[in-house]
């Protein structure tokens, strides 16, 4: 069933059942390398759920458990291989939305849980966007009203040296850092993979992502540039007869003159962008629209995730202007 967590909606069942695990698959139309993130609601589950030791992630779950980190360690024999993807690791988060926790807690069940949305569709952020995705495909939704962050988890590998992420979110690099010292980003995390034979480590490392049914371009550069740009184009496909949408910011969103005009948050509050992404995505597919073009969001540490989403979604299709 899917429920409710602080990054956005998970679609759950027993991670330590193959079967119920190929179901997730199943219903998501999720490729089955595509690793799952199991949910747990005591550190003590990491006894049952990795082997060998790791410091660096003990550091990582004190610092930020419950919250929006997932860790990947070495799983145990007790994690079933159709949970991690076919992987030898194993992706654990603790998450400290109420009902989330709760469930977990009173199920008595690890459960693995992937957004909840059909596969390469925008996350889930409320429970009708589940039920756009899910409906008829799984056997419950829990309404929890609007997810507070609206990205998903910070995935950090701490199976080796130095911590590795690999999925950023609102846990940053720099939270990171104070906690373990040094950290770093994954060297493919704002590339597409090279080749078909990549293994993903984690959700979201190789396939396409959060993608509106329109083609999503992203302009990157001088404000100004970028406005004239995508105004530039818009007026191009609309003449043309498409259906235009613009993500614009709310300083910017009077700048734009063509089709519809969509305001994901305000640059004053990095959170508003974060939490407003796959929403916005979501009312341009209501809207139909054929072409989506948005301003770029390297700005801060956040606007790394915020970046993340964006490039998936947009198929890396990125103008420099």
């Amino acid at each position: 069933m899917a429920f409710p967590t602080e990054t956005v909606y998970g679609l759950g069942a027993d991670g330590l059942n193959s079967d119920a695990s190929k179901k997730i698959y199943a219903a998501k139309g999720r490729p089955s390398d595509n690793p799952l993130i199991l949910h747990i609601s005591s550190i003590k589950a990491l006894e049952d759920l990795t082997e060998g030791d790791s410091p660096l992630g003990r550091k990582l779950a004190q610092a930020f458990w419950p919250g929006p980190l997932t860790l990947i360690f070495q799983k145990s024999n007790k994690v079933p291989l159709e949970t991690t993807g076919g992987l030898d690791t194993v992706a654990i988060r603790m998450p400290s939305h109420p009902i989330a926790y709760e469930l977990i807690r009173q199920s008595g069940a690890y459960i693995a849980a992937p957004s909840a949305n059909a596969s390469g569709r925008p996350s889930p952020t409320a429970a009708d966007h589940v039920l756009e995705d899910m409906d008829g495909r799984i056997e419950m939704i829990i309404d929890g009203g609007r997810a507070d962050i609206g990205l998903e988890s910070t995935i950090v590998d701490v199976t080796g040296k130095v911590p590795v992420i690999l999925r950023p979110g609102f846990i940053t690099l720099e939270d990171i850092k104070e906690i373990t010292g040094e950290a770093e980003y994954d060297k493919g995390l704002f590339k597409k993979p090279d080749n078909d034979d990549f293994k993903p480590k984690a959700p979201g490392m190789k396939y396409r992502h959060y993608a509106p049914k329109g083609q999503l371009t992203i302009y990157e550069g001088e404000s100004d540039n970028v406005i004239r740009a995508i105004n530039s184009a818009a007026a191009v496909k609309q003449a043309e007869g498409y259906r235009v949408g613009i993500i614009a910011t709310k300083e910017t969103a009077e700048a734009y003159h063509y089709g519809s005009v969509e305001v994901i948050g305000t640059r004053e509050d990095e959170k508003t962008i974060a939490a407003g992404l796959f929403q916005i995505l979501r009312e341009f597919d209501t809207q139909q629209a054929d072409y989506i073009f948005s301003e770029s969001f390297y700005d801060n540490s956040l606007g790394q995730a915020i970046m993340n989403r964006l490039l998936k979604a947009a198929g890396y299709h990125i103008e420099k202007v």
